[in-house]
């Protein structure tokens, strides 16, 4: 039933695109075209993150993008991995043939103790397993599953029968040259051999470091490419976005000596100077659409539910700002990320429904998202869609 699911669910989002040509009124897009869903890791709400299982259960529920993040191992090879520090996503902690492989290492200037990727070889990578990185998701799959690399995505697309965009992101890429193990030369190839050279391919290359995009365009790639802005959280008392190390500012900006936060990247001057080397802009979500908590007579936010903790339920949207707007008018498009489907992550506005928020992203004209529920993000698009050619 879930093949039928799809199918349906596929031919009822193709009818409302098409309802959105001619005589319609044009999507609030930068192109004017349905807004696309971008696989975040692959289906990583359902599987352990950017495994090889991960990645066919994305092109499965019909993703029109998926994304790896790019990390290198000790030979060479380029896999998916959101940190170079194995500790974090894989089971490499229950493999007492590695205990010795543990150190610490300072990445983008954070401190981490760990097992780091650039100190195995791909195959002991291989008998590694990916776990959950979320207590809230499915744990029985953790250690079943094995790491993806960037050729193998690349091959799982060309296999899929339809065109889907592979996305990768140059992660820690300043931390990778240090380590002897620069990305971007290797990323490129890999894309070339694949017949992905020029600005028609379906690529975007993403990067929290303009320098790593920039270093791309000075080696003649025409690859779409988009510049990724962070911040640090949110201060729920104000809704404001708060910035501190290492999410503060692109880390060859403070090896630069740039003082400059990711929030001079949004206003007219950064968006203006993204153009020069990027097409579009990946902004975390809050930048788009912020929330804020009540704050209660002791100073402190109110749990509003009563459930004993202060997350983003006790939270109410507010207003949009302009990014995307601006964005537009600078040429650039808009790839916000994360949504997700955790309820604890959903302000009080959306009453527990994540469709709402992407249907509120839908309508302020993101140009497409980042999801880890990707099936989700499809739905709602479809739903969307079919109420505006109502």
């Amino acid at each position: 039933m879930k093949h039928v699911k799809h199918t349906v669910l596929a031919a009822a989002t193709l009818a409302a695109l098409a309802g959105c040509g001619g005589t319609e009124t044009p999507l609030p897009t930068l192109d004017g075209k349905a807004p696309l869903v971008l696989a975040h890791r692959g289906a990583s709400g359902a599987l352990p993150e950017e495994t090889v299982e991960a990645y066919a259960k994305a092109i499965e529920m019909g993703a029109d993008a998926i994304e790896p993040d790019v990390v290198s191992t000790k030979d060479g090879v380029l896999i998916a991995r959101h940190d170079p520090n194995l500790a974090y996503s894989t089971d490499v902690a229950q493999h007492p043939e590695f205990a010795s492989r543990k150190r610490t290492m300072n990445v983008d200037g954070e401190v981490q103790q760990g097992w780091f990727a650039g100190d195995f070889t791909l195959a002991e990578i291989k008998t590694l397993g990916g776990i959950s990185t979320d207590a809230e998701r499915p744990q029985e799959f953790n250690g079943k599953f094995k790491i993806a690399t960037i050729q193998e995505i690349i091959d799982m697309i060309k296999k899929s029968g339809r065109t889907i965009t592979l996305y990768p992101e140059t992660k820690n890429p300043s931390f990778h040259r240090q380590q002897g193990l620069p990305l971007e030369d290797k990323l490129l190839a890999l894309l070339a051999n694949a017949g992905w050279n020029d600005r028609s391919a379906p690529v975007f290359i993403q990067s929290f470091e303009p320098g790593s995009l920039k270093y791309m365009r000075s080696k003649g790639s025409t690859l779409k490419m988009v510049q990724l802005i962070d911040a640090d959280d949110v201060d729920l008392k104000t809704g404001k976005l708060t910035f501190a190390a290492p999410y503060d500012r692109p880390y060859d900006w403070a090896q630069a000596g740039d003082t400059r936060l990711f929030s001079a990247m949004v206003t007219p001057a950064g968006l203006a100077e993204i153009k020069t080397y990027a097409d579009g802009i990946g902004p975390w979500k809050r930048y788009i659409v912020s929330v804020k908590g009540s704050v209660g007579a002791d100073g402190k936010v109110a749990d509003i539910n009563g459930d004993g903790k202060i997350n983003e339920m006790d939270t109410a949207t507010l207003p949009a700002t302009t990014l995307v707007d601006d964005a537009h008018k600078a040429g650039l498009f808009v790839h916000p990320y994360t949504f997700r489907n955790e309820k604890r992550r959903l302000a009080s506005d959306y009453k527990g429904d994540p469709k709402a928020e992407y249907k509120q992203f839908y309508a302020l004209g993101v140009d497409g998202l980042f999801s880890d529920f990707a099936d989700t993000a499809l739905a709602a698009r479809a739903e969307f869609l079919a109420e505006r050619a109502r």
